[in-house]
């Protein structure tokens, strides 16, 4: 009974959740359209995106109560250039398995009961060897992997059960989670792993109310991302680092925004490297518990000179650590109007692709 309920309730859910996306840019379709129209009377006619129609409902439970019992093998029954809103709906339990979403499968959304009750899990190294006997290296160790636009997740976690290398350690990079696709929503999820735990490798992601743990640079990519009401949380036992992005020239618009996040673990830990040359971190309205790392910032090689190309910045952060952020003259404490691209969803474009409810 409390199975059905679930079910119900999810599925529910997401019609709601699809009902006010697909009304969301059914009216940026529009409004781009009306506004082409008034801006230019030419007869060139203008492309309308339409988005996916339709809904799919998919169930995995681990003891076979559900159409499957591996995550993979839902996503496999998803057909090819799928144009419906899929809700893939996961009961409690560990998975463990390693999950791929290739980028010819969009709409798909991930539903658990509950972050610490339903959790997708593997082992991979990146020193370990692959299928073809090559060493899979960091961005092929993910747990789960995602290609595809417009996935979401909510209410599940990703775990990297690979032991926690000492620093210095080659090869132990261990990724629970890769997102490489554009518009992608994370709500309610839990991310754990070590050195590498989350690969935020490219595209627009949001996430709200996520809990990610991890050692050495875990939150790492070149991904365009906010990270909302999250708790950071570090595992790091001689020294650790948060987030490492990989921003690598002053055209692009990557980077990652911290907002109302809390800061939490053991240290002495960096909160930001320069992976990239143009490396873009921004931390505001953040708690920081009292383990950051003389200095706060880490310029990542000290050859590249990238303390002149970076943009670190603080807006309003408070705590115990919150001094040592500020602690270095590249990492800028901003005042409203350069802080205020970084304090909303349009960081992400999110207007156009996540609903009011959700941000």
């Amino acid at each position: 009974m409390a199975s059905y309920f679930f079910t119900f309730f999810a599925f529910y859910f997401f019609s709601l959740h699809s009902i006010a996306y697909s009304t969301l840019t059914t009216y940026y379709s529009t409004s781009n359209n009306n506004n082409n129209n008034n801006n230019n009377n030419s007869s060139k006619p203008h492309h309308k995106w339409v988005g996916p129609s339709g809904h799919l409902l998919i169930t995995v439970d681990a003891n076979g109560f559900g159409d499957f019992q591996s995550v993979q093998a839902a996503v496999d029954s998803v057909p090819e250039q799928n144009r419906k809103n899929v809700l893939i709906q996961i009961s409690a339990g560990y998975y463990k398995e390693k999950v791929v979403v290739p980028a010819s499968k969009a709409y798909i959304t991930f539903q658990g009961e509950g972050r610490d009750v339903t959790v997708i899990e593997w082992h991979d190294r990146a020193c370990d060897r692959g299928p073809d006997g090559q060493q899979l290296r960091t961005y092929h160790s993910a747990s789960v992997s995602i290609y595809a636009p417009y996935f979401s997740a909510r209410n599940i976690s990703f775990k990297n059960t690979a032991p926690a290398p000492m620093p210095g350690m080659q090869g132990w990079q261990a990724v629970a989670f890769r997102i490489s696709g554009d518009k992608a929503f994370f709500s309610g999820c839990g991310f754990y792993g070590a050195q590498d735990t989350l690969c935020d490798d490219a595209g627009r992601h949001y996430f709200k109310e996520c809990y990610i743990e991890g050692s050495i640079d875990f939150i790492f990519g070149n991904g365009r991302s906010m990270y909302k009401d999250c708790e950071l949380h570090s595992i790091a036992t001689r020294f650790g680092s948060i987030a490492a992005q990989d921003r690598k020239s002053l055209n692009e618009k990557t980077g990652f925004a911290f907002l109302n996040c809390r800061v939490t673990g053991t240290g002495p830990l960096y909160v930001g490297r320069a992976m990239g040359q143009y490396s873009r971190i921004v931390y505001s309205h953040t708690y920081f518990d009292n383990i950051i790392a003389h200095g706060g910032w880490d310029d990542w090689d000290h050859v590249s000179n990238k303390n002149k190309t970076v943009f670190f910045g603080v807006y309003k952060c408070y705590g115990p650590g919150a001094a040592a952020v500020r602690g270095v003259s590249w990492a800028r404490e901003l005042d409203y109007n350069t802080a205020h691209p970084f304090l909303a969803k349009s960081f992400v474009n999110g207007r156009h692709w996540i609903a009011p409810a959700d941000a």
